[in-house]
């Protein structure tokens, strides 16, 4: 029986690597703050959950104990330079050290498209940036020993996801869209895709030393996406889509992270679609892990008119 730790395991992808892990009888540990949040795993054959500070470098050298891989999924899209420090820099160094000083040498970490450890310093905003920064302190790992798999996935789409959800969302409440980047390109992914790209990797040595650019098949302005996701949820009546220049979104942006809670959009969000989220085409993608990704159309139908009829502007399912 293999082990796998999972970091981000509670998480809008996790939950799907694990229900994967569970039906190939892997033994999954997944580390939580708050155990409440993972009540959604609890049903899942041989997945424990632990209550943890994975920040905390003595609790994750005790948790990577004992396992034969270590899946990191754990990511922020808003916060203060120090909290995307914390998360995708300092978080990857800690795991690192944890890994190799406890015999578990083996790593997937999903980081994201636009990522490279050589843009360090020139990425477009503080999310790019520090992941890069990441990858850069993985490689590192890596030449000591450490067997990395990276997974650079676009912006992904499911049942549940708080991408394609808002844009439905927000639709219904407001009659136009005001939308900055809206020539921003995008190669959207399936989460189910995701998830078994990670598995798929934990299980072929072959990957290990290879970075993967997970994305869907085909390519969307924001200003598509938008429209299908209007168009998908059954509105009636298109929302007018009026295009922002950069610096009124800013503005825009601005104002939404003095709101209460998560920030719809963020400034750093904003400089992040500076350059497009797409596949660069100089690095493997899910065809190399035998992986034919399901098209947007295909699958974002079905969740957008039904299965997320619940969900809240900020992502949040309530019940009728």
């Amino acid at each position: 029986m293999n082990k796998v730790l999972l970091l981000g395991g509670t998480g809008f992808v996790g939950r799907h690597v694990c229900e994967k892990l569970a039906r190939l009888d892997w033994q999954i540990t997944v580390p939580t703050r708050r155990t409440s949040q993972a009540q959604h795993l609890q049903h899942l054959p041989r997945l424990e959950v632990v209550a943890a500070d994975v920040h905390d470098e003595a609790a994750l050298a005790q948790l990577v104990r004992g396992h034969d891989a270590v899946v990191n999924l754990v990511a922020i899209l808003h916060g203060t330079a120090a909290a995307f420090k914390r998360t995708h820099v300092e978080l990857p160094a800690k795991l690192a050290r944890a890994c190799l000083a406890n015999g578990v040498p083996r790593l997937v970490h999903v980081s994201a498209l636009g990522a490279e450890p050589t843009a360090a310093d020139t990425a477009p905003s503080l999310y790019l940036r520090s992941k890069s920064r990441g990858e850069a302190v993985l490689q590192a790992a890596a030449r000591d020993g450490l067997q990395l798999t990276v997974l650079r996935p676009s912006v992904i789409f499911g049942a549940g996801d708080r991408f394609l959800n808002l844009f439905a969302r927000l639709q219904r409440v407001f009659p136009v869209m005001p939308l900055a980047g809206a020539q921003a390109r995008f190669q959207p992914v399936w989460v189910e895709d995701v998830a078994q790209a990670i598995v798929h990797c934990l299980r072929d040595p072959a990957t290990i030393g290879q970075t993967y650019e997970a994305c869907g098949p085909d390519i969307f302005t924001l200003k598509q996406l938008v429209q299908l996701a209007g168009r998908y949820s059954g509105l009636r009546h298109a929302r007018p889509v009026i295009p922002l220049p950069m610096a009124l979104g800013r503005l825009q942006a601005g104002l939404m992270e003095w709101l209460p809670g998560q920030p719809l959009m963020s400034r750093d969000n904003l400089d992040s679609l500076r350059i497009d989220n797409m596949a660069s085409g100089r690095l493997p993608g899910l065809a190399a892990l035998g992986i034919t990704p399901a098209a947007l159309g295909a699958i974002a139908p079905d969740y957008l008119g039904q299965n997320d009829r619940y969900v809240t502007l900020r992502g949040q399912y309530r019940r009728p």
